[in-house]
């Protein structure tokens, strides 16, 4: 099968489908593809958070005071004109989707915002009740639907971006249903991937997050950036079970009800940390990266909760005030067995968020002329540690903004030829029914490595040992795709997963190795402490098939 458009989009979360909506808008025909169901995938729709705009509501706000606050989180790595553009035009879009009825959450008329660790004052919006995800996925769905010029196109894995004389072209696809290649012509490629979660044993992601996008990115020549820092959420859910509820849940309890963190000893023990993280004032304002330390730290001292992590506690808050402010979800927690007035839960650190991604212009044109990039497929913004709530504000600021110029950019004409596209065709063709390990099983044993020797807390033995554990998978699973039976194979997907997920976990390991410093979400044990002469930014690139670094000044133009 053949397709062509004007526009093609890789990912329809929210950052995709704001990118086909404004490339639409902008004229451009537009194909809308993910290998989940459109708008159902990715990360976006889980986000039960708040989205961090400065919309001055409630307190008076103004983006340049939101943008300190991402460069104080950025740690001196963030590339200033990106957080620029995330902070500026976020209040835009929030205001255009509360005028598609997303259904902001509101007091007295205006648009409630919570207070967010690490921001300066109340600056995050949210829709009641963990809704925030959900609802935005909606509204942009729907939104989505009304132009004609989007076609969306589910059940399909992009397996290689399509170049020709170094301009991207299009791309080929696996159609995961029928086990059909597809060939894509387009005049300009957006990536919008989302990030590499499912990398770790224990992590926040859709199961399509598993870096897809940087590794597309790089084999099309691409250069990536920052990719060292993925950022652990502290307090994702240990225990007891939790059944058909996000793991991250817990933060909007915190902001609204004023939870506790407690060790094993049952002492709060937060302010035992707050000289890590010069935006603490006392209160619960660790940003991510020294929350996470803080909890580790406990458990490693023996001081952890049963289940090796933290309680969390709202036993200090009136029953009542937990109904009225959560309302719904209360009933499905006691769906689980658990009464948050009468008993604590266990949180421990997830893997949920990637600073890195595509090194890209304010433009989000990355070096490879006609391939853009947006939301968390994009590196640099967040510097070496996101400030929480900027996610959604990205995905939609940024995916605005790369429709925008992929639109501008189709006005060029593309330049499609089946013999580009002939090494991706011949990739899936080669499959074959072969002895070998067990991809699925494969993925846990990278996810084990991952989490064992690449987590939140790094040595350089531990690196090395990594790097050589990623090799020895790469050699197990070797360069000829593996297929099962069947038009629909899990065993191929599997494969294919394991292609780009060895390619970016060496990628992380390779950079976390060569970054001798503590900083944000990377932290050495054996190099603890920022070190000044790491004030730069790595840069990753495919030479001769196999990733460099380099490194370039913080905040470096693409």
């Amino acid at each position: 099968m053949h397709l062509e458009s004007d526009v093609l989009v890789i990912g329809a979360g929210g950052a995709g489908m704001y990118a086909a909506i404004e490339a639409a808008r902008a004229g451009a025909s537009v194909l809308l593809a993910d290998r989940s169901l459109i708008g159902r995938g990715g990360a976006t729709v889980m986000a039960q958070m708040t989205v961090a705009v400065a919309l001055g509501e409630q307190t008076p706000d103004h983006w340049e005071h939101h943008l300190a606050d991402t460069l104080a989180a950025g740690r001196g790595l963030c590339d200033e004109r990106l957080a620029a553009i995330l902070c500026e035009e976020g209040p835009a879009r929030i205001r255009e989707m509360d005028a598609w009825k997303v259904g902001w959450a509101r007091e007295d008329g205006h648009i409630k915002q919570a207070h967010a660790p690490g921001h300066d004052r109340p600056r995050c919006v949210y829709v009641d009740f963990l809704a925030t995800g959900p609802a935005v996925s909606r509204t942009l769905r729907a939104q989505a639907h009304k132009f004609d010029g989007v076609r969306r196109v589910g059940d399909l894995m992009i397996v290689d971006i399509v170049t020709r004389d170094g301009v991207a072209v299009g791309a080929v696809a696996l159609h995961v249903s029928s086990g059909e290649t597809v060939t894509i012509a387009a005049k300009s490629v957006v990536i919008a991937t989302g990030g590499l979660t499912r990398l770790y044993r224990r992590n926040s992601a859709s199961l399509n997050m598993s870096g897809d996008g940087y590794a597309l990115a790089l084999r099309a020549g691409a250069e990536l950036v920052d990719m060292e820092f993925p950022q652990f959420f502290p307090i994702g859910h240990l225990a007891p079970r939790l059944v058909g509820m996000d793991p991250i849940m817990w933060d909007p309890f915190r902001y609204k009800l004023g939870g506790k963190l407690l060790n094993g000893e049952m002492r709060e023990f937060e302010a035992d940390y707050a000289a890590r993280d010069n935006r603490s004032d006392g209160a619960y304002v660790l940003t991510r990266d020294t929350a996470t330390y803080a909890i580790t730290k406990e458990a490693e001292a023996g001081r952890g909760s049963p289940a090796g992590g933290a309680w969390l506690s709202f036993m200090h808050i009136p029953p009542a005030e937990i109904r009225a402010a959560f309302g719904p979800v209360v009933d499905r927690l006691a769906e689980n067995g658990i009464d948050l007035a009468t008993t604590p839960i266990e949180v421990a650190p997830i893997a949920h968020y990637h600073m890195g991604g595509a090194r890209v212009t304010p433009d989000f044109a990355t070096n490879v002329p006609g391939l853009f990039a947006c939301g968390e497929a994009v590196g640099g913004a967040n510097g070496a540690n996101r400030l929480s709530g900027n996610a959604i504000t990205e995905a939609l600021v940024f995916g605005a903004r790369a429709g925008q110029s992929a639109a501008a950019r189709a006005k060029a004409g593309g330049g499609w030829s089946d013999a580009a596209a002939r090494g991706a065709v011949d990739l899936l063709a080669s499959a074959k029914r072969r002895a070998g390990p067990n991809p699925a099983a494969t993925i846990v044993r990278l996810q084990a490595v991952m989490a064992d020797k690449v987590g939140a807390f790094r040595t350089g033995e531990k690196l090395a040992a990594a790097l050589d554990d990623i090799d020895a998978i790469a050699r197990d699973i070797g360069a000829t795709p593996m297929r099962g039976e069947g038009p629909f194979d899990p065993v191929l997907l599997d494969w294919l997963d394991l292609r780009n997920m060895v390619l970016v976990a060496r990628v992380v390991a390779m950079a976390a190795l060569a970054r001798t410093e503590s900083r944000g979400a990377h932290q050495r044990e054996d190099f603890p402490g920022m070190d000044d002469n790491w004030t730069v930014n790595q840069i990753v690139e495919l030479k001769n098939g196999a990733p460099t670094l380099r490194v370039a000044a913080a905040g470096g133009r693409a």
